[in-house]
């Protein structure tokens, strides 16, 4: 085993931080690691005009995407705004259900109709050509903050803010939509701050919408994200919104023990469910509502319909292995019924391809006249390759990114989808299905699962993508004990021996002894592919094994 020292030369190595980036990585510094906002091309031309509508008591429009990415980014414009005491702006966050994605020609008519002067988008609009003509013929002008990839041709917007655009020199290209909202506040208080009256750092609060989204919309946690996830978790901590100290009580959390898994797996899915579920605007309540009363009662409503999301999903993968036990294997999957809720599809693609390994597309409709779908790759399938494959008319509308998209299909051609598919697949060569082999950072042993490694772990946290989680290999381990826990004893705990008779606790959530390809009886041994993790329960804290793999 190496020691602490080699340990983290390892893991950083591991991770392609070079000994230059290496003070960089280990510390993230709010002043000296995030950069200039006024580096990103045209955020002086999009301050300058802000605060020209604000002056002018102009009415603008914040309109962002129904996700936890385009939610937290309307929190952050909407904590701004309320701040400086403008009142004359609104929030909208189209249906997921009634609109889909995007900016809607529908909106843009009515913000004409109701004298709207300026709209600005987060997460969204880099697409929408034809939308931001029309408002800006008719005297709106509009704002693309973005951070999608540009297509050829941009909207002739009045200004876009977006790392990837063609000409941005912003050293970090990376960010989230949330995270373009803060870098845009954060140039509006330094380039305005002492007009409006705001104290030099005011906008660190909003650091925990930009690290919830950074965190939850899967950006590489390097560079300034690395330094937005990081300081977002100690806003986090601090625990200032009624709404979110809600939600915590409800899942049991306690907020000084935040890490990054509290928000990708368990907050983050209950912001989504609102626009599932119900509406987006419910997720953008409670994260925004200051009255405790209030909050309490919206995350109450949000913790119901993330109960019922989890419900409806359970209901259609029971369909989904059903149908499939009684198909033969192909090498993508589509399937769906005009029953299923078009807004969790997403979610049950992904458990099929977890399950099935296939790259899969998943349709409903809930008895409206088109069929809507969601699809999810594996390995090197690029789903919008596929999708661009297909014959003329196969689909009404799609897009998305490699590995993951929507879609919708006329009634009479869905039948066909599959077949279409396939044969597209077959024509691509497209070597696939396989998911890549675990990435395991060192072999140790039982006796190694300490403190002093911990620490070495912790100091790479927070943990996302292009920064996995530290991954260990136990080769040869032996079973002391093995048992089922939880109500609905769905969650595995195993209880290891070391050579020198240590006991070292492990667990997976919604894993059974079945679980895994090989019997896990007491005394017999495994090889252990497992993360290290601290244990808050029944206010003990310990050091335990998060299991990944058996074998």
């Amino acid at each position: 085993m190496p020691n602490a020292e080699e340990l983290l030369d390892i893991l950083l190595k591991n991770r392609g931080i070079t000994p230059e980036n290496r003070e960089r990585f280990l510390n993230p510094s709010y002043e000296e690691h995030l950069y200039d906002p006024f580096l990103m091309k045209n955020m002086e031309r999009v301050c300058v005009r802000i605060f020209e509508a604000i002056e002018a008591k102009e009415k603008i429009v914040v309109y962002s995407d129904y996700d936890c990415d385009g939610i937290p980014a309307a929190v952050i414009m909407h904590d701004f705004f309320t701040k400086i005491g403008y009142t004359n702006f609104y929030i909208y966050i189209p249906d997921r259900h009634d609109e889909g994605y995007g900016l809607h020609m529908d909106a843009i008519e009515e913000f004409i109709k109701t004298d709207v002067k300026l709209i600005i988008t987060f997460d969204l609009g880099i697409t929408a050509i034809a939308e931001v003509a029309e408002a800006q013929a008719n005297g709106v002008d509009v704002i693309v903050t973005d951070h999608h990839l540009p297509h050829e041709h941009v909207p002739q917007a009045y200004a876009i803010l977006n790392p990837k655009q063609v000409g941005c020199e912003y050293p970090d290209k990376m960010l989230c939509g949330a995270g373009i909202a803060f870098k845009l506040v954060q140039a509006l208080v330094s380039k305005y701050g002492e007009y409006w009256n705001i104290s030099n750092g005011w906008e660190k609060w909003l650091l925990d919408m930009a690290g919830i989204a950074t965190l939850a919309d899967q950006v590489p946690l390097l560079d300034e994200n690395r330094v937005l996830a990081y300081y977002g978790l100690k806003v986090l901590q601090k625990n200032r919104r009624p709404g979110l100290q809600e939600l915590w009580k409800k899942m049991d959390i306690k907020t000084e023990n935040l890490v990054e898994e509290d928000v990708t797996f368990m907050l983050a899915p209950r912001l989504n469910a609102a626009s599932r579920m119900d509406s987006p605007m419910r997720s953008f309540e409670v994260l925004s509502e200051m009255d405790p009363v209030k909050a309490r009662v919206l995350a109450e409503h949000l913790e119901k319909i993330n109960k019922e999301r989890k419900s409806n999903v359970a209901q259609i993968m029971k369909e989904v292995k059903h149908a499939l036990s009684e198909r033969e294997d192909k090498t993508i999957i589509v399937i769906g019924s005009p029953k299923w809720r078009v807004g969790v599809l997403g979610l049950v693609a992904s458990k099929i391809v977890e399950e099935y390994k296939r790259p899969t597309f998943v349709w409903g409709s809930e008895g409206s006249d088109t069929i809507r779908g969601s699809c999810r790759s594996i390995g090197g399938v690029n789903l919008v390759e596929l999708m661009t494959g297909l014959p003329e008319g196969s689909l009404l509308e799609f897009g998305g990114h490699v590995g993951a998209g929507g879609f919708s299909v006329a009634h009479t051609e869905v039948h066909f989808l599959e077949e279409r598919l396939i044969a597209v697949h077959s024509e691509l060569k497209i070597e696939n299905t396989e998911v890549e082999e675990q990435q395991i950072d060192a072999t140790i042993t039982l006796d190694d699962v300490t403190e002093k490694n911990f620490k070495v772990v912790e100091m790479l946290a927070p943990y996302g993508m292009a920064n996995p989680k530290p991954t260990f290999l136990f080769k040869n381990v032996k079973i002391a004990e093995v048992k089922e826990f939880g109500k609905e004893k769905n969650h595995l705990e195993i209880v290891f021996q070391s050579e020198k008779r240590k006991l070292v606790k492990s667990i997976a959530f919604f894993k059974t002894r079945e679980s895994y390809n090989r019997p896990l009886i007491a005394g017999e041994s495994v090889d252990l592919v497992a993360t290290f993790e601290k244990s808050f329960f029944a206010g003990r804290t310990t050091l335990r094994l998060r299991i990944v793999d058996i074998y």
